[in-house]
């Protein structure tokens, strides 16, 4: 028996978008899906009861951070995560390998893995495939990630070669290293950059590896939007219709609808709580700056279409002075709204699958939102 599990339900006959659930040791949660990040065992500013509420079925934590802190033995002695955070639905940790490339400065590659420096302390540290295995398989999260060489935007076609070589070996020993197989599943990373080529040995690499779910790796790197859905239109295709696929690092609402459209199952990003410390928040009509001296005497909720808890019980002029006088109220309430958009977002795109018309969700949420208008703001 495999730990993850990818029931299919439906396609939409007008996009091709898929409808579905993952069943994992935690339970299930339906697809397409956005998963909370909680970087440090903890969703930013909200309890675990709060994201219940708001219809989280998944959430992410991030292997690299918990390594550091508190330690993963730590959490292994608490019971694993699940307990040691209070949780008890579905977990995905990443392999640690994207904060290793983008937050350390100073760091070597080799066969056997990454050299590299805390960011925190600057203590020279080394973290390899084994290694990754080992964190994740003590943090006990349903899902794990493969530890993959995230490589930066733009990369040459040789070097980026290189790179999906060495994250194909580096699959295969993660497999290997893997002691938990049967109540935690192993997802491969396909790489490639934007060449069409290198994602295809890189999917067919992984997939003759016989994972129970995919990534799609090294998109939302800073690449244009349109590059990112060529990269989708290609790579999707190419990966087993009957296990999850999963978008890494995407998380705005335009780029949700648009990988559902091409395929993609699942989607996590820190963007919703990231902006919203800042006073910057989804809505039904595009984006708010909260903190705007427009709003001060502004008493309408931050979104008048919105039935998440903030929206029924404050004004943008109290969350506006709240995040000004950065009292912490403030960034729970706006976090609070942003996660509860997405999640209430991922579930109309879902209901759209079902009635096979999630090509005009997508042009009506388009014109609402703001995007198809000339230089609109995103986020």
């Amino acid at each position: 028996m495999t730990a993850i599990r990818y029931e299919h339900i439906k396609t939409c006959k007008q996009t091709g978008a898929r409808l579905g659930r993952v069943h994992t040791p935690h339970g299930t949660f339906e697809t397409p899906t956005f998963m909370p990040v909680g970087t440090l065992a903890t969703v930013k500013t909200m309890s675990p009861e709060e994201l219940k509420q708001m219809g989280a079925g998944i959430i992410l934590s991030n292997t690299y951070h918990l390594w550091l802190r508190p330690g993963h033995e730590i959490v292994k002695k608490a019971g694993g995560l699940h307990k040691f955070m209070n949780w008890d639905r579905p977990i995905l940790t990443d392999s640690g390998g994207f904060q290793v490339f983008s937050l350390s400065e100073f760091r070597k590659i080799q066969e056997e893995g990454v050299h590299f420096r805390n960011h925190l302390s600057g203590e020279k540290l080394f973290l390899s495939p084994e290694g990754a295995m080992e964190i994740q398989n003590a943090l006990g999260s349903d899902i794990m990630m493969a530890f993959d060489e995230c490589p930066p935007y733009p990369a040459s076609y040789e070097y980026m070669k290189k790179s999906v070589e060495r994250t194909s070996r580096w699959a295969e020993r993660c497999l290997e290293a893997h002691a938990r197989p049967n109540d935690q599943g192993l997802f491969g990373i396909v790489q490639g950059g934007e060449y069409e080529e290198l994602r295809k040995q890189s999917a067919k690499d992984l997939i003759s590896l016989d994972f129970p779910g995919y990534a799609i790796g090294g998109l939302s790197v800073g690449e244009p939007k349109d590059v990112m859905n060529r990269v989708l239109e290609f790579t999707t295709p190419l990966l087993p219709t009957d296990k999850p696929r999963y978008l890494m690092g995407v998380g705005s609402p335009d780029s949700l609808v648009d990988g559902a459209i091409r395929g993609v199952d699942m989607f996590d990003c820190v963007l919703p709580t990231r902006i919203a410390r800042n006073g910057t928040l989804m809505t039904s009509e595009g984006r708010l700056v909260v903190r705007n001296a427009k709003f001060a005497e502004d008493f309408r909720p931050i979104d008048e279409n919105c039935d998440c808890y903030t929206c029924q019980n404050y004004s943008r002029a109290y969350i506006r002075h709240l995040i000004r006088a950065n009292e912490t109220f403030g960034l729970r309430l706006t976090s609070y709204h942003n996660l509860y958009f997405l999640l209430k977002l991922m579930e109309q795109v879902r209901q759209a699958i079902r009635e096979d018309r999630l090509g005009d969700f997508r042009d009506e949420f388009f014109e609402q939102y703001g995007f198809n208008k000339p230089n609109a703001k995103n986020f």
